[in-house]
């Protein structure tokens, strides 16, 4: 802002012989000197003594007038209020490096004798002599079981294996006697959790039967700590985090062992889908007996709107084998859906890919392969045709 001019009649002195004070307006007394008529003798230095009075009077007040107000400082046009600087927290110092807990005692490799070796209590998972276990039989004749089993000891003597059912097996067929072993006290719940977990994360091949009795089994061994711990959590969902699934799909896999054995059987042969099995699990067992013979006799499996069909009509208490065999023999009306669930799909595409957008890459990739396919059959069909 710029400063302001003091207010002033100019720059003349302020004298009372200054010709520029007497241009100022006449005062009452001033105008009365003007009228008179010239005075002489004493009267005139009366007069004359007056006239000084009145001027200096007039001088006094402009310089009363003149003098310059104190003037205020100029300040700075007023900005945005500036915020005070955010002080940001300083860095957590990082706790003193340490080595990760251990167990009281800790853990050694042993090498234990096969025989000294028992499976685990309603172990879920079978130990299969398939390509899997020949190939892994070559690799421990070769270099040995390089991944320790997990075991326990057992009150009666010997040892509980928790993890390494098929290590101990092909240690077997490759002619050992013994094999490296991890010993560690554990409960019922903590065998049972790592049992499946380890199986389940190294596993390739497994049963939805064998899936099935593991997730019912860990199920019930974090709701037997969790009654214990008291940590209010949902056992189901606990369970669906620690094996990367959702909790509707353990639900269903859980009611799967409320299969009949031959009807889990053919869902383990692939016989019957997976969906339509989880409804036939809510079906009393005397049906589904009648169910399985019924499937075996017509070598076909149930829709899903078929056994959607017969768990309604088992509810009602209007199911026998009759209406079974009636409904097994109908033509099926809808049309064979093919589903792939997120996590067989997750080997090939990324996080970041949605539903739509898979779906639309599977498209295109098996236009592709179709068109590949007239390509090929092309040259077939027209050396038929020179024959």
């Amino acid at each position: 802002m710029a400063k302001r001019n003091p207010k002033s009649p100019g720059s003349a002195k302020n004298t009372p012989a200054d010709e520029n004070l007497i241009t100022e307006p006449t005062t009452p007394d001033e105008a009365t000197l003007e009228s008179e008529q010239p005075i002489e003798g004493d009267n005139l230095r009366q007069a004359q003594e007056d006239l000084l009075k009145v001027l200096d009077e007039k001088a006094a007040d402009i310089q009363k007038n003149s003098a310059p107000k104190k003037r205020r400082e100029a300040r700075p046009p007023k900005g945005p209020k500036e915020e005070s600087p955010v002080k940001e927290p300083e860095p957590e110092t990082p706790p003193e490096s340490k080595e990760a807990p251990r167990p009281d005692e800790q853990e050694q490799i042993v090498y234990l004798n096969l025989s000294e070796l028992y499976s685990f209590k309603d172990h879920p998972f079978s130990v299969r002599n398939d390509d899997e276990m020949r190939a892994m039989v070559e690799s421990v004749k070769d270099k040995g079981v390089t991944q320790p089993a997990i075991v326990r000891p057992l009150e009666s003597g010997g040892y509980e294996i928790v993890s390494g059912h098929r290590r101990q097996k092909a240690s077997e067929l490759a002619g050992f006697t013994d094999m490296p072993c991890i010993v560690r006290d554990m409960t019922d719940e903590q065998a049972i959790t790592q049992m499946v977990e380890d199986n389940t994360n190294q596993r390739e091949n497994i049963l939805p039967s064998e899936r099935a009795k593991a997730l019912k089994m860990q199920l019930d061994a974090i709701k037997r700590q969790g009654a214990r711990d008291g940590n209010g959590q949902r056992s189901n969902e606990v369970v669906a985090e620690r094996n990367k699934m959702t909790v509707k799909q353990v639900q269903r896999y859980i009611k799967l062992n409320e299969l009949t054995p031959d009807l889990m059987k053919m869902v383990d042969d692939k016989k019957i889908a997976f969906t339509p099995a989880v409804e036939l699990a809510f079906i009393k067992p005397k049906n589904q007996e009648y169910i399985a013979v019924a499937i075996e006799g017509q070598q076909s499996a149930p829709s899903l709107s078929q056994a959607q069909r017969l768990r309604e009509l088992d509810q009602n208490k209007m199911l026998n084998p009759d209406v079974i065999d009636g409904i097994m023999t109908e033509q099926k009306k809808e049309v064979d859906k093919v589903i792939l669930s997120s996590q067989e799909l997750s080997q090939f595409f990324g996080k970041d890919k949605t539903p739509r957008e898979m779906k639309d890459t599977i498209m295109e990739l098996l236009s592709e392969w179709k068109g590949q396919q007239k390509d090929i059959s092309a040259p077939e069909k027209k050396s038929e045709q020179e024959k």
